[in-house]
């Protein structure tokens, strides 16, 4: 199991074992009927696993090998570019902190002849200089698509702006309070040593560029190319120049050596299996990412428990006890899965302690939003009625309002399931059944993967759609919303076929078949779709770019054009964002979707075929590296999010759970049926009472394990103890100094 990440300063962390995984069972299997020459490559197969699963794995984002900075010497952030420091009048205990260049501006590039007759540079030179006012550091860089101008911030500009925005930080109390400059030295700092995290630092450069507002008292005039447009009093420039269409896209810049370090240490480094330098991609990607990757690290590693006990039950015979392999195989994956989902939780808290986030600080965050606008909402009523039992009524008249809200649209998905997709998959299945050759049934399998993908996109964009018309509370909840209408969609498409054939013609084999094509085919091709496909998309608009710069008038024939800048090169790669549109989740949808797919697929007809956690185990191995130099070359630096949980996604493996435990509970009726070893009514009786135990365990065990380690427990009682007592001495010094007044 994962060992805790170890505490933050300034309680110093013990250094927490190398966990082992470990296996001392002794459990029958479900044995193939293999030939005796087709032992030794099965046998070969499972080397590589067995060593897996017996070898120490290094814990992921191990507390040891990367410690949390100590309050008094901070490491110093090491990126690219400029040295910056943090500026004269810095506040108390500021140390000096490196950065570089983190935001690019795009902006079409102007003609010579526009730019000799110096009517049309006004505009950008305008931005340029509005930029430098604020205290940002401006580098423009001309390349063949557009220019670009390049953003950096001394660390003094960052902290003004995050006590402008009024912006809560975690204090070494363990109270989030509003940040202040002069009292710096009062702040958690991040595990890499810096002040800001990715996402702060990205906000403070967004609340820069777009706070740059027209300050006279009159409009300003600004000319780009043969276009004049006018820049209005208490307007932002960036916004208005948006409009015009002068600045194409906002957007994070890679850091070059941070990238190419997690290039190496992570995407490139296959000999650490599934390690991860989970410290470093926080600092880099933000809490969103690294939060996924800790739980796809964790998950990958715990799967080698089923899969070698999967394993066992293809190689070992157990003669008179064969029968009892798959209840037991079927008990051990229920109580698996219950396990890891509550060492999840436990590994979820560790890490956003070590990373200064706390998640009822997160959810007193949510609820501020929420009271705000309920306050904002209150204020306006008062001024519309007088009468509080009339204020009452509106109020729950919009909230039962957008409940039902909600129900109509669920309503509309389930109704768009049963008549829509239910008869396709349906269909798919029965033909799938009733075709005799190995060909055809690859072929139906391809012509079906493309006709379900279009319906399931169409389907997400449906679901967006409706969720814009909810009375949801803030972006979580939409998120939330969309995750759970998204994955109804999915699950019939995955799901249905595999029920027709173990329920409906009881075909254990057929069922062990796609299940196979839809772990190994499937998954294989949706891997290589899913990283090929952003490297053609840049191919093509990188031959585009260079096309159009060869066929421009103004461009000296004869010349090589090629991309010279890192900056223009990351401007034509494309973004990270999800398959249903970027409005309100980003590329991490599609990954927690695959991932609760395949977890789907293994616990509900784990019993059909036990090897299949073999299978998965290999395939997520593969995906770490996979997802990982997707974002590190393929995709634009994404845009840092806030989620600190896997959020809905561990509600929906929950859900699996107990669908594990129905759908098993039917496969072994099927299979002992169809052998014969067992009288139907005995067996169905003994299958029934195990579901309903399994059942109570799952929810037994759900709180057997804490969800929080003892240290961070520990941690908050601690910081309740420091924050009462320091607010109980000021509020002594302020009682007295009243007193002393009036005396």
């Amino acid at each position: 199991m994962d060992a805790d990440t170890g505490p933050p300063n300034p309680l110093p962390p013990a250094t927490p074992p190398r966990p082992r995984l470990a296996l001392s069972l002794s459990l029958p299997p479900l044995r193939l009927r293999l030939r005796h020459s087709q032992r030794p490559a099965l046998l070969l197969f499972t080397l590589p696993l067995l060593l897996l699963a017996f070898s120490p794995f290094r814990p992921c984002g191990s507390a040891s090998s990367h410690p949390p900075p100590s309050r008094a010497s901070p490491a110093p952030e090491s990126d690219p570019g400029v040295g910056l420091g943090m500026g004269a009048g810095g506040g108390e205990g500021a140390v000096e902190e490196a950065t570089g260049f983190e935001v690019g501006i795009v902006v079409p590039k102007l003609s010579r002849a526009a730019a000799a007759a110096g009517a049309a540079e006004d505009c950008v030179v305008r931005l340029v200089r509005e930029l430098e006012s604020a205290g940002l550091l401006v580098e423009r860089v001309r390349g063949v698509p557009a220019e670009f101008i390049k953003l950096a911030a001394p660390m003094g500009t960052l902290g003004r702006a995050a006590a402008e925005m009024q912006m809560k930080k975690l204090t070494y109390i363990g109270m989030e309070l509003q940040f202040e400059w002069d009292q710096v030295a009062a702040f958690v700092r991040q595990p890499d040593g810096s002040l800001f995290s990715w996402r702060e630092r990205y906000f403070c450069f967004r609340y820069l560029i777009y706070g740059i507002v027209n300050k006279t008292n009159s409009e300003i005039t600004l000319k780009f190319d043969d276009k004049e447009f006018h820049w209005k009093e208490n307007e932002s420039l960036l916004t208005r120049l948006e409009s015009e269409g002068v600045v194409k896209l906002v957007f994070p810049l890679h850091d070059e050596i941070k990238r190419k370090q997690l290039l190496r240490n992570w995407a490139l480094n296959w000999l650490d299996f599934t390690w991860q330098p989970i410290d470093e991609i926080y600092s880099y990607f933000g809490t969103k990412i690294a939060t996924y990757f800790a739980f796809l690290g964790m998950y990958t590693r715990w799967l080698f428990f089923p899969a070698v006990f999967g394993l066992a039950t293809q190689l070992i015979d157990f003669g008179s006890l064969q029968w009892l392999v798959l209840p037991a195989f079927f008990i051990f994956v229920i109580s698996w899965a219950v396990f890891f989902l509550q060492f999840w939780k436990r590994k979820n808290s560790a890490l956003l302690a070590r990373w200064g986030i706390n998640c009822s600080l997160s959810e007193y965050k949510n609820l501020d939003n929420e009271l705000g606008s309920l306050g904002d909402s209150l204020t306006i009523e008062e001024k519309k009625f007088d009468d509080a039992s009339a204020e009452k009524r509106k109020l729950q008249r919009n909230e039962w309002f957008g409940v039902l809200l909600r129900i109509r649209n669920n309503a509309i998905i389930v109704l768009a399931i049963i008549c829509l997709q239910l008869p396709f998959e349906l269909a798919y299945a029965h033909l799938y059944e009733i075709t005799e050759t190995e060909v055809m049934r690859y072929l139906l399998t391809a012509v079906y993967l493309v006709a379900i993908q279009y319906y399931t996109r169409i389907g997400g964009k449906v679901s967006v759609n409706l969720i814009k018309y909810e009375n949801n509370q803030g972006e979580e909840s939409s998120s939330a919303s969309l995750v759970y209408k998204v994955f109804g969609l999915y699950f019939m498409q995955s799901y249905i076929g595999l029920f027709y054939h173990a329920s409906l013609y009881r075909d254990i084999l057929a069922l062990r078949q796609v299940l196979i094509q839809r772990l190994i085919v499937s998954q294989v091709l949706e891997n290589l779709i899913e990283n090929s496909i952003p490297y053609l998309k840049y191919s093509y608009k990188k031959y585009i770019a260079v096309h159009k710069k060869k066929h421009e008038k103004e461009s000296p024939s004869g010349k090589s054009v090629r991309l010279s800048t890192r900056v223009e090169k990351e401007y034509l790669k494309p973004s990270y964002t999800a398959s249903i549109g970027a409005e309100l989740e980003d590329g991490l949808f599609d990954d927690f979707l695959e991932l609760t797919l395949q977890f789907g697929m293994i616990m509900m007809f784990a019993c059909a075929f036990p090897l299949i956690f073999c299978f998965a185990a290999l395939n997520n191995v593969t995906e770490i590296r996979a997802d990982a130099l997707k974002l590190l070359v393929m995709l634009k630096r994404p845009v840092p999010r806030a989620a600190a949980t896997i959020g809905a996604w561990l509600n929906i493996f929950q859900f699996l759970v107990v669908m594990a435990i129905c759908t098993n509970c039917l496969l072994l009726v099927c299979l002992y049926d169809e052998e014969g070893n067992w009288r139907m009514e005995p067996g169905l009786a003994a299958i029934l009472i195990m579901e309903h135990v399994l059942l109570l365990i799952k929810f037994g065990f759900s709180h057997f394990v804490p969800e929080e380690p003892a240290w961070v427990k520990a941690n908050r009682v601690r910081y309740v103890a420091q924050a009462q007592n320091v607010c109980s001495k000021q509020l002594l010094r302020s009682i007295s100094k009243f007193d002393a007044k009036l005396d």
